[in-house]
């Protein structure tokens, strides 16, 4: 089973502080794996992520350069996220020939903490989690947030721990 999430908005223009206009869009975020064929599936099955060709196989001086890392060598693949059509923001999904060991993270960890969607029904989607090797990490929760809905929301983890909140808003109170 596949999840069905809501579409979302597009880029705008900032300027700096020079009064140079540049044009910003979120455009990926990185995620590196132990197993990235593994991990690409899971996101692929559960929330319809979608492959942006080619695979990566990334070495050389130039890799060294941009990561800090002598002699790196790391491969995967791109996700196209769902809601934001052919050219919205992908998952990077990477694994590295040699990666540290990662430390437990928590919800209230520093630093980027979890990866959320939107869904229909967070009770179903979080099934579909579990059933792709996923794990729970808090309880389902609802709660209503004065002036903004209903929110239903769950933190789950993916089958390598990474914590992915599911999350359904309803508008409350005539908004």
């Amino acid at each position: 089973m596949r999840l069905d999430l809501p579409a979302a908005a597009a880029g705008r223009r900032v300027e700096s502080e020079e009064g140079a206009k540049l044009q910003m869009k979120y455009a990926h975020t990185n995620l590196i794996a132990k197993n990235w064929k593994r991990l690409a599936a899971f996101y692929q099955e559960v929330f319809g992520c979608v492959p942006v060709p080619p695979e990566r196989d990334l070495s050389g001086e130039w890799v060294d350069k941009a990561t800090g890392i002598r002699g790196v060598h790391l491969f995967g693949m791109h996700l196209r996220l769902p809601g934001h059509g052919d050219d919205g923001p992908t998952l990077e999904i990477f694994q590295y020939d040699s990666m540290p060991d990662h430390p437990s993270v928590k919800p209230n960890t520093p630093g980027f903490a979890h990866i959320a969607f939107a869904v229909d029904d967070v009770a179903s989607a979080a099934q579909v989690v579990f059933d792709h090797g996923g794990s729970v990490v808090g309880e389902l929760t609802v709660r209503e947030v004065p002036g903004v809905g209903l929110l239903t929301f769950q933190y789950l983890a993916d089958p390598e721990g990474n914590i992915i909140e599911i999350q359904n808003w309803k508008r409350t109170g005539g908004r």
